[in-house]
């Protein structure tokens, strides 16, 4: 995926629709959680074997897949206009995750759910 890319037709998009007034952090990030939120919604009543078999329906994956794809492009747009360099930003909140989070094996605690 050339986020760069879309992070680019994104821009052409909304300049082409003289959305650019519109497109603040404050509105985008709101956006975002209204699509997350749409998102949710679709696995709100779902039990957990049911949220995990919900894709084997192609008409549900379908819908799953356009909330994944709002969610991803506010995110992108997001990032864009605060001048986040997602490569970075990623490798190092992985990196920060890896220290706050150690494996159990790293921390001298026994892990009950290995049996060895």
């Amino acid at each position: 995926m050339d986020i760069g890319g879309l992070q680019a037709s994104l821009r052409r998009f909304a300049a082409e629709r003289a959305w650019e007034p519109f497109h603040t952090p404050k509105n985008l990030a709101m956006a975002l959680m209204v699509e997350a939120a749409e998102l949710a919604e679709l696995f709100q009543w779902l039990t957990p074997e049911q949220s995990e078999a919900a894709h084997l329906d192609p008409a549900y994956k379908q819908r799953i897949g356009e909330e994944v794809a709002d969610v991803l492009l506010y995110l992108l747009q997001l990032a864009d206009h605060c001048r986040i360099d997602l490569d970075h930003a990623v490798a190092d909140k992985l990196a920060r995750n890896a220290q706050k989070h150690p494996r159990p094996a790293d921390t001298g605690t026994i892990d009950l759910a290995d049996p060895a």
